[in-house]
């Protein structure tokens, strides 16, 4: 019987899918690591941001036809079973509320419905 796929196998097969065309996606690693002098460094963006974050090229209209804005993308990936934290919900919540995209995929599928991807529009990019 095959095992569920983790949490990095998800990201990764989104990453790869989804992150072409209008959309491009990059892992967010988060954390904190005491480096080689002793100094206590944070990394990525802030505590709760998704794990994968990006834009998404999208064509405004009628006042601004054909020219192509960029608008921030901000997935945090989940296996089937696996929870969201408050910071991560609150951070989801502030991306949609500044008129991003935000949400908890935990599949392919759900990216790309999320994306509202459809491969056939990428012409190619």
């Amino acid at each position: 019987m095959a095992s569920s796929p983790s949490e990095h196998e998800i990201q990764q097969s989104i990453r790869l899918a989804c992150g072409r065309g209008p959309v491009r996606l990059w892992r967010n690693n988060t954390g904190a690591l005491v480096d080689q002098q002793g100094r206590f460094v944070r990394f990525g963006l802030c505590k709760g941001s998704s794990d994968l974050i990006g834009l998404r090229s999208l064509e405004i209209t009628p006042e601004l036809v054909g020219q192509r804005l960029a608008q921030f993308v901000a997935l945090e990936i989940k296996t089937g079973s696996g929870t969201v934290s408050p910071e991560q919900r609150a951070y989801l919540r502030l991306v949609q509320q500044l008129g991003g995209v935000g949400a908890v995929c935990r599949s392919i599928a759900q990216a790309q419905a999320v994306l509202a991807l459809d491969p056939m529009d990428w012409s190619g990019q």
